[in-house]
């Protein structure tokens, strides 16, 4: 006995040894036989991480996993992923393993799928994705032996937490199944056989853009009989949930050479109105246990026909309820008088024949009662609608009706009662004729809110008129934080804006009393400063939807700490821009003018704009406005009025502020009164104590005019002329946005400002004229307006002034010298000679000295009386004859 049980021990114990050992021994040839069935059959790249062989997950029977596998495909869809695997799982007879290559394929019993993602498109030009199979090139039939093949005789498969995809570009449809959970098992050995299925999964349905299921529940328990040779597969006792609503159908499909042949009935098992409510979703239905109802919910449908690339089963489903209500439990508002009466239909097989009749849908909340109907036709194509509301309906009721969770406060009393009548085509192209518009639609006391605004809009009332081809805004009363609007306009699209994604269009004319910009702004905005080096990472936006005129008049607007008084004008918004004409507003004790583009389309936003400024107050406008600070820092030291034009172009902050170091343009400024007031100025202090003549304090600065160029945060200021008493100064240079400078002063300085040595100068030359005379001192001013360094040339202009003062000095004795000369050479050619007579030697004696003293002669006669006639030289004689060029010669 102890012996048999070794053997059978070691039996075991070999056996063990040989099913772990294995997988190792055989691995090579599995990867192979991987590889090989991937090479002779798909033509797509596909890779694996790893293929591994068991034989004890699975025992009796061997189990293949292949590892992350994937496939790529070629063109015309290249680089696409049709399917990404994490897993794929065979289970198959351990004999299938060692079948030659000269044998039947191999035979696999078991399928397992986890976390796969599949992937199928169809292009415009009808393409597929997965038609990745290669041609049958030996000519044999597809169900006959291939070499290195699998084939499947499933007993059993399962597919894990996986996904589906399939666009269909042609059709503009999409199918998107999430969480996909399924199982199946059977027996598929003969031609029929019975197939046993449970299906959960997430699906969403679109079709040209309209969403028909969102994300919606469906499950599906389903005994299926397959009849191979004819492609036929039959439901039996199958029930499947929409959300929570339950569904019993029966019928078939058959696999037709050219497409399905579908026929298949269904309804809902009960009757109650509660099963309504479940094919809501689970996002929004929430608990349905609390739920009381009343009346009844019915739906039942037939789909009958065949699918074709040309046509579509016919279709007559119907969806109907009487007098129905409901109540949840922790709500205090009862849903009550509810009436459904709804029909999908197709009688032809067309798809564009596809149509929906809402007959009735009506329900009633407290006193308010709602009621609708409307016809829609061509759902595939050009789709028609006639649609009628009247009623009454209390917003705020909605969540204490139902337990839906709003993201925003809703309140408000909506009024409709409208007609409307038109085909998608005609909203798209605007082709006004064909929409029919009548009635009215109102909304008071409403309010909502929204992270994206500060303060919640309250719309005290609004009033909407439905003209055929027309609708009127009548009148729009709202308010948000201190600010009010109110308005009036036209409309041309709303439909298109609510129906098709179109912008909202139209012309208005907006009032307010008050409009404060910061209740507009987006709540928790960073508070960048205004001379900001870079853009902020979230920025204000103008509205993509909005395709507008607007004529605005507004008594107050507040913008940062500026107030404007009396601002009209009218603003052009498109392509998220803003387009400002003829802007005119009270400010600063004066009138401002605006012209010019907010462009917020870009990811940064820009702006180029025209100012114009009159009769501002400069002391109150240069204090008051951070640009005009950077422009001209001094002038915030004058007081008086001034004119000014300014063209200028940069990058928007966050809050609409221009972003300084990126403005450019240029300005022309004209003060019309100006005085200066440096207060605590330091640049004013260190001139005037360089230059001690000097009292920026009486400057009259009237009629100065100035022209000034700014770009990449420099400002140039073209050379201007002011005068001080009757110094003139030329003004011209540079600053930076960052306050550095670098600016001359130019002075024409009259000498008698030049100091005490200069003055006793004038006085001993003791002639007007030099008094006239000026030098130019030039003042050099750097550093930044808050540590400004100054230096001038004033030493050196007196060195040279002092020099030039000595020079005329100079000239004057010479010029005084020739005067004299001239003098006497006059009165000798009027012939004033010496005469004997004692009496008359006078005047001949008196220009005798004259020239004498000039020409520096000592000689005299000893007697004044008396005529020397030996005296052999005549000062006067030689000089007149040197004058003339010849001598007399002597008694």
């Amino acid at each position: 006995m102890k012996k048999k049980l070794k053997i059978v021990g070691i039996s075991i114990l070999i056996l063990l040894v040989v099913l772990i050992a294995s997988p190792f021994i055989f691995q090579k040839q599995i990867k192979n036989l991987v590889r090989n069935y991937i090479n002779n059959n798909v033509n797509a790249k596909v890779e694996f991480n790893d293929v591994n062989l068991s034989f004890l997950s699975s025992f009796p029977q061997a189990n293949v996993t292949i590892d992350q596998l994937s496939i790529t495909t070629f063109e015309p869809f290249k680089n696409d992923t049709l399917a990404n695997v994490k897993q794929l799982s065979l289970d198959m007879s351990v004999k299938e393993l060692f079948k030659t290559a000269s044998e039947d394929p191999i035979i696999v019993n078991s399928i397992n799928i986890d976390n796969a993602f599949i992937n199928l498109k169809t292009n415009k030009d009808g393409q597929v994705n997965w038609d990745i199979a290669k041609a049958n090139t030996n000519n044999t039939p597809s169900n006959a032996s291939n070499n290195n093949s699998f084939v499947f005789d499933i007993e059993n498969y399962s597919i894990n937490n996986s996904a589906f995809n399939y666009v269909d570009e042609s059709a503009n449809t999409l199918i998107k199944v999430t969480n996909i959970n399924h199982t199946g098992n059977g027996t598929f050995s003969g031609d029929t056989s019975e197939l046993d299925t449970k299906t959960e999964a997430n699906v969403t349905f679109s079709l040209d853009s309209t969403e028909y299921l969102s994300n919606n529940l469906i499950k599906l328990d389903a005994l299926i009989d397959l009849d191979i040779p004819n492609q036929t597969y039959t439901f039996k006792d199958n029930q499947g949930f929409v959300n929570d609503l339950p569904l019993q159908f029966k019928g078939y499909v058959k696999q037709l050479e050219n497409g399905q042949d579908i026929d298949i009935s269904f309804e809902n098992p009960g009757s109650s109105f509660k099963e309504f409510l479940a094919v809501i979703p689970k996002t929004y239905a929430k608990n349905l246990d609390n739920v009381n109802t009343t009346g009844n919910f019915k739906v039942n449908g037939i789909i009958k026909g065949k699918v074709t690339e040309e046509t579509i089963p016919t279709l007559d489903i119907n969806i109907l309820s009487n007098n129905a209500s409901f109540k949840f439990a922790d709500l205090p508002k009862r849903v009550e008088n509810i009436s459904i009466n709804a029909q999908i239909k197709n009688e032809t097989g067309l798809v564009d024949d596809t149509f929906l009749n809402l007959n009735t849908l009506n329900f009633k909340i407290d006193e308010d009662v709602f009621k609708s109907s409307a016809t829609i036709k061509n759902l595939t194509s050009n789709m028609l609608v006639n649609a009628n509301i009247d009623g009454v309906l209390n917003l705020a009721n909605i969540t204490k009706a139902y337990p839906i969770q709003l993201e925003n406060e809703l309140k408000g009393i909506l009024k409709a009662k409208l007609n409307t009548s038109f085909d998608m085509n005609a909203i798209e192209t605007n082709a006004y004729n064909r929409i029919k518009n009548n009635g009215n639609l109102s909304v008071s006391d409403f309010v909502f809110s929204s992270a994206d605004i500060v303060n919640p809009i309250n719309i005290s009332n609004a009033n909407i008129s439905f003209n055929p081809g027309t609708i009127s805004l009548d009148n729009f009363n709202a308010t948000t934080g201190q600010s009010d609007i109110n308005a009036k306009g036209t409309i041309n699209n709303l439909l298109g804006f609510l129906l098709s994604d179109q912008k909202l269009k139209g012309n208005f004319i907006v009032n307010s009393n008050t409009f404060i910009v910061s209740d507009f702004m987006i709540e928790g905005g960073s508070e960048a400063p205004v001379n900001q080096s870079a853009e902020p990472d979230t920025a204000l936006k103008i509205p993509a939807f909005l395709d507008c005129n607007i004529t605005a008049n507004a008594n107050t607007v507040v913008y940062d700490n500026l107030t404007l008084k009396n601002v009209k004008g009218n603003l052009t918004i498109a392509e998220e821009k803003a387009q400002l004409n003829n802007v005119t507003s009270s400010i600063f004790d004066g009138n401002l003018s605006l012209n010019g583009l907010v462009d917020t389309s870009k990811e940064k936003a820009t702006f180029n704009m025209q100012l114009g400024a009159s009769n501002f107050n400069i002391s109150q406008s240069f204090n008051g406005l951070d640009m005009l600070q950077a422009l001209a820092p001094l002038a915030k030291a004058l007081e008086g009025k001034l004119n000014s034009s300014i063209d200028l172009s940069g990058t928007l902050g966050e809050d609409f502020t221009p972003i300084l170091n990126t403005i450019s343009g240029d300005a022309f400024a004209e003060l019309l009164t100006g005085e200066f007031k440096p207060k605590n100025e330091q640049l004013v202090s260190l001139l005037e104590n360089k230059l001690s003549f000097l009292d920026f304090s009486k400057l009259n600065l009237k009629d100065l005019k100035t022209k000034l160029s700014f770009n990449n945060g420099q400002v140039n200021v073209k050379p201007f002329d002011i005068k001080y008493k009757d110094i003139k100064m030329t003004i011209g240079g540079s600053h930076s946005f960052s306050n550095t400078m670098n600016y001359q002063v130019v002075l024409d300085v009259p000498a008698k400002y030049l100091g005490t040595d200069v003055n006793n100068l004038i006085a001993k030359i003791n002639d007007p004229t030099v008094n006239t005379i000026t030098i130019p001192v030039t003042a050099n001013v750097s550093g930044s307006t808050t540590q400004p360094q100054v230096q001038t040339d004033l030493t050196s202009g007196v060195k040279n002034l002092t020099q030039q003062l000595i020079e005329i000095q100079k000239q004057k004795l010479l010029n005084t010298g020739k005067d004299k000369i001239n003098d006497a050479i006059n009165n000798i050619i009027k012939g004033n000679t010496t005469t004997k007579d004692s009496t008359n030697t006078t005047k001949n004696n008196t220009v005798k000295d004259v020239l004498g003293g000039i020409l520096g002669n000592s000689n005299t006669t000893k007697d004044s009386t008396k005529t020397d006639s030996n005296n052999t030289k005549n000062p006067v004689k030689d000089v007149l004859g040197g004058i003339f060029g010849k001598k007399k010669k002597s008694n």
